[in-house]
């Protein structure tokens, strides 16, 4: 089980939602690039950035101009989303150094498109992220409802070439409630694809029990606030999924 340290980007700040919410953010203290590097040292293997303005429609976003010193200041891969509408924004943070690209609302909204960018990047470079709230998936930064099913999304996603989703409860995302991991396991059962899992991890227990369920194909997690609270450190959520 992999785990795999989450920055997200809001005015240049490392912060943490609740549900997804931008105004309920927490701001953290550090700086992006400091607090990239500390994860590298404390032994993560891959970092998840989310660009949480460009989430938000924010089309100025300065976030990546951080993105890119971060690539720049790690040796370890990073996986980035957030605002990737196009192919051209696909292209640009590829191009910049980013190692997996998260797509989510252009899943929904266009999946011709996706189809094209797995058939261009290759499905080691394309991941869809699910977000979802009582199964029902959620776009524009969580804003609106994509009128259609998580394990629906995930079959459609499947057939466009994509071998990786992204799994996140919205309802649970920063609120340290713990995973929902039966609708985790249903996407993953349901769909044949990896999943990584997110939204709301708490403990180590949560770490432990979501490890017992790689059989289904959920083989990491993404952990932020439990992280940033001090729940736990990063070498015991590595200890745990072992």
């Amino acid at each position: 089980m992999l785990i795999i340290p989450a920055i997200d980007l809001q005015q240049g700040k490392c912060v943490r939602l609740a549900q997804g919410r931008k105004e309920a953010a927490t701001i953290y203290d550090g700086d992006p690039v400091d607090v990239a590097k500390s994860f590298e040292l404390a032994g993560a293997h891959m970092l998840h950035i989310v660009d949480l303005d460009a989430a938000f429609s924010d089309r100025g976003s300065s976030n990546r101009r951080l993105l890119r010193e971060i690539i720049q200041a790690i040796e370890i891969p990073v996986q980035f989303g957030g605002g990737l509408r196009n192919s051209d924004d696909v292209k640009a943070v590829i191009e910049l150094g980013v190692a997996r690209v998260v797509i989510g609302t252009l899943a929904v909204e266009s999946p011709e498109t996706l189809a094209e960018l797995v058939h261009i990047f290759g499905s080691d470079y394309i991941a869809v992220g699910i977000d979802a709230k009582d199964g029902e998936v959620m776009v524009r930064g969580w804003e609106q409802d994509g009128k259609m099913r998580a394990v629906e999304l995930a079959h459609a996603v499947a057939k466009a070439g994509v071998e990786r989703i992204i799994y996140t409860d919205v309802a649970r995302d920063g609120m340290l409630t713990g995973l929902n991991i039966e609708q985790t396991v249903l996407v993953a059962r349901d769909s044949g694809l990896k999943v990584t899992a997110s939204g709301g991890v708490s403990s180590l227990d949560d770490i432990k029990r979501l490890n017992e369920l790689s059989g289904f194909g959920i083989d990491s997690v993404i952990i932020g606030k439990a992280l940033y609270e001090h729940r736990f450190t990063l070498k015991e959520a590595s200890q745990a999924a072992l």
